[in-house]
This record gives structure tokens, C-alpha cells and sequence, in this order.
């Protein structure tokens, strides 16, 4: 019987675009995907405003996009693609993290799959496959809808390593989350691990090929995805198991993946390895073998975090989760947005990442759009370590547009306005 594989290899800025290229050929990512379909890059945007980890890297990114044209892939059949959240601005954070950089610089369609895109009914979708879900049959009476744009194209996932407040990691699985749901994806929560296995089940029915490529140059500990603390790990993963790539990175990051519960359903479903004991890794095995021996997302929670669990799994569940489902909805959102990006970000951030901005990957991210590049990557990366454009008083007040958008754009409050200007 023939294991999983899972590609992982240690990488520096000065050969990160060869390692890239090593990585994904070391995964054998060409026999899984279908090179006359469209191939989505999914981007991760963990929060608009940069912190090391939380989001897909310019070279994490510009690494896979260097490989695909070289390997032929046609420029015209690659694109990037962005969800949205309320709480989470998507045109700022692919500026902010220097994502859109990279989609313009090789001339790349770079889509929002909530402007303009067409959504189609789950059932239209995927047919009888809606009654083996274990979730989101229950969550969504109604049925829900997903981007048609999806169906039969191939999907790229990039996600970085880091662990979550709900999940305890977050990575392939994970990514997927935000693209396939609509902006109601928080009615998941309280069953979010059986969520990730139900989307895991619809991406392989309706994708020509589904692979991930996950960066740990910075990997994140603690109540991630936002409020952690980054670590260099210089470390690359690549793999067309979802569940194997993240059995890996929770390996890594020192958790035993099935004890994670979207792990261990997926693998008893058959629809991937979650176990390391079987999984084989390709490249630098001693390096796919590493403890970081991390805290993990529960034991020093923020405020926020807590206050999350206690509304979806504990005292506060049944008082406050029922206002999610309803037009109070927002007042979550106005939370999430005041705590993160007007408290915590411009009076934390930067204490906690502080110790890997003078990083080479925080000099190169800080001078990624002046260096001088080659085939293998970045000869020199500045001698600047990367900065907080957005610290202390600037991202304080830049928190305020934030908050405006989130209440503009919550789904509620767009669904009473369909209503009032629909004809009767």
C-alpha cells in the first residue's frame, strides 16, 4: 500500500524560489492537477494588517506562481482568489501583506469571490453528495451556496502554520473554509470541525485537482489566527493530501493530529491521512520530524478568545448564540473589529513580533518590492528590518474604517436592505 506523501524541506531567502520550486516537485503537484483547467491560488488573509504567520507570504505566493509558469502552466489560466469576511478587509490585506504585488507583477487575474462572481446552490453543485455531510446539512436548512467558478477548476491552497482558537491548527483544511462559504460561515462555529471535513468532502468532488502548499518561514503559536507569537522555523510543505500536509504541521508544531478532530474525521472518513505513522515524508525527513513543542491556542488566551469559546461552547451559548442567526448579529462584529484592530493590534502587535522583524524574512518582507532577484531567490534582503507602518496611533485610527466596512457590509443588515427594494 503506497503512504501519503507529504514534501517538507528547510529554506532561507536566498534559495526560498528554488526550494519552492524543489518543494512542489518533490510532492509530484504536476499529477495532481490539470494543466488545461484554471488553477485558483486560494490566498490566505488571516488579517489585513501584516503579522508573521497569520497570512500567505509574497514568497510563499510568488514561489508557487515562478513554478507553475516554469513548468508551462499558462499565465491566462492562473489566478489568485480572495474571500471576504466582515471582520476581515480583503483589498487591504492583499496590500498590507504584499500579495497583490506579486498578482501585478506577473500580470495575474486577481479575483474576489464576492464581487461579481456567480454562487450555485450546494445541491446544484455537488448532487447527492449533500447527504453524506455531517454538518452543514443541519447549520443550513435551506441549503447554501458556493462559487461556480470553482467547479472543475484546480485549487492551490496557501496557508501558513500557525494554530487556531477553534481548530487548534489551522492550515489546507482550514483555507478552504472562507472561500467555500458565504459571509454566514460563522453559524459553523459551534460545529467547525465537522464543517472543515464536510467542505474537504465538496472540494474533491467539484475541483480538476486540489494540492496546498503551506509556509512555515514564520509559524505561529498561541490564540492564532491573529494574536500569536511568530517563531522562524524556516520550513516548507507541500502535499495533495490536505489531511496529511496538516497531520504534519500539528506534528510540528509539537500536537498529536489525531486529537484533532478534523483530522481524525477526515481520516476515519477515508479522506486523507491524518496519520503520521503513515504519511511519508519526502525531502528533508529530519526536518518533517521536528518538536517546536508549542503552547497551542487555549492556554494563554486573549480576551476575545475567550469570550468566543464561552459563546459557542460555553455558558454564554445559549443566551447569545440564537443573536448570530438574526439582524444583532453585528453587534460580534463590531467586537471582533474594536478589540483587534483598535486595542490589541496597536498596543500588542508589535511587542509580540518584535523579536522576528530583525529576521531575515522580516528584512525581506520589509524590502521584498526593491530587491534584486535570481533564479534561486534573494541574494541580499536589506539590512532594514521590516516596521509597523501601521502601529500605535496610525492603525488605532485606520481600525475605524475597519469598523465602518464590517457594519456596511454585514449580511444582515445587506439582507434587510434586499428585502425593503425587492418588488412585492
Amino acid at each position: 500500500m503506497k503512504h501519503p506523501q507529504v514534501a517538507v524541506i528547510k529554506t532561507t531567502p536566498q534559495t526560498v524560489f528554488e526550494d519552492y520550486y524543489r518543494l512542489l516537485h518533490l510532492a509530484d503537484y504536476q499529477q495532481y492537477l490539470d494543466q488545461s483547467a484554471d488553477t485558483a491560488l486560494k490566498v490566505n488573509i488571516s488579517w489585513h494588517f501584516f503579522f508573521p504567520g497569520s497570512s500567505t507570504l509574497p514568497w510563499q505566493l510568488e514561489g508557487v506562481i515562478r513554478t507553475l509558469q516554469k513548468d508551462g502552466f499558462a499565465s491566462d489560466k492562473i489566478h489568485a482568489c480572495h474571500n471576504r469576511t466582515v471582520v476581515i478587509d480583503a483589498h487591504l490585506g492583499e496590500r498590507e501583506n504584499k500579495q497583490v504585488q506579486v498578482v501585478e507583477k506577473y500580470g495575474l487575474r486577481n479575483i474576489h469571490l464576492y464581487e461579481g462572481e456567480e454562487w450555485i446552490h450546494i445541491r446544484d453543485a455537488v448532487g447527492d453528495l449533500v447527504d453524506q455531510f455531517i454538518a452543514l446539512n443541519q447549520v443550513y436548512k435551506d441549503g447554501f451556496f458556493i462559487p461556480r467558478r470553482f467547479i472543475g477548476e484546480n485549487i492551490i491552497h496557501l496557508p501558513t502554520v500557525k494554530t487556531h482558537i477553534f481548530t487548534t491548527t489551522t492550515g489546507a483544511m482550514k483555507n478552504a473554509f472562507g472561500g467555500l462559504l458565504n459571509e454566514r460561515r460563522h453559524w459553523t462555529h459551534p460545529v467547525i470541525h465537522e464543517t472543515l471535513v464536510d467542505l474537504l468532502m465538496i472540494q474533491k468532488k467539484i475541483h480538476a485537482g486540489l494540492f496546498a502548499v503551506m509556509d512555515g518561514t514564520f509559524a505561529g503559536d498561541g490564540p492564532g489566527p491573529r494574536c500569536m507569537t511568530p517563531h522562524v522555523k524556516n520550513i516548507l510543505l507541500a502535499s495533495a493530501d490536505q489531511v496529511a500536509i496538516d497531520a504534519v504541521a500539528a506534528r510540528l508544531m509539537g500536537f498529536d493530529p489525531l486529537q484533532i478532530k478534523f483530522i481524525r474525521l477526515a481520516h476515519e472518513r477515508g479522506l486523507g491521512c491524518g496519520d503520521p505513522r503513515d504519511i511519508q515524508i519526502v525531502g528533508d525527513e529530519d526536518a518533517g520530524r521536528e518538536n517546536w513543542h508549542f503552547s497551542g491556542p487555549f492556554k494563554k488566551m486573549t480576551f476575545a478568545s475567550r469570550m468566543q469559546h464561552r459563546i459557542y461552547w460555553g455558558p454564554l451559548k445559549k443566551p447569545l448564540e440564537w443573536t448570530l442567526k438574526t439582524v444583532l448579529a453585528p453587534w460580534s462584529y463590531i467586537a471582533s473589529v474594536v478589540y483587534h484592530d483598535s486595542f490589541w493590534y496597536p498596543f500588542f502587535a508589535k511587542r509580540k513580533m518584535d523579536h522576528v522583524l530583525n529576521s531575515p524574512w522580516g528584512k525581506l518582507f520589509r524590502n521584498y518590492e526593491t530587491l534584486v532577484v535570481d533564479n534561486r531567490g534573494f541574494p541580499q534582503v536589506g539590512t532594514d528590518a521590516a516596521s509597523l507602518k501601521r502601529s500605535g496611533l496610525g492603525v488605532f485610527l485606520r481600525s475605524f474604517k475597519v469598523l465602518g466596512t464590517a457594519i456596511r457590509e454585514a449580511p444582515e443588515f445587506i439582507a434587510r436592505k434586499r428585502r425593503k427594494v425587492s418588488p412585492k
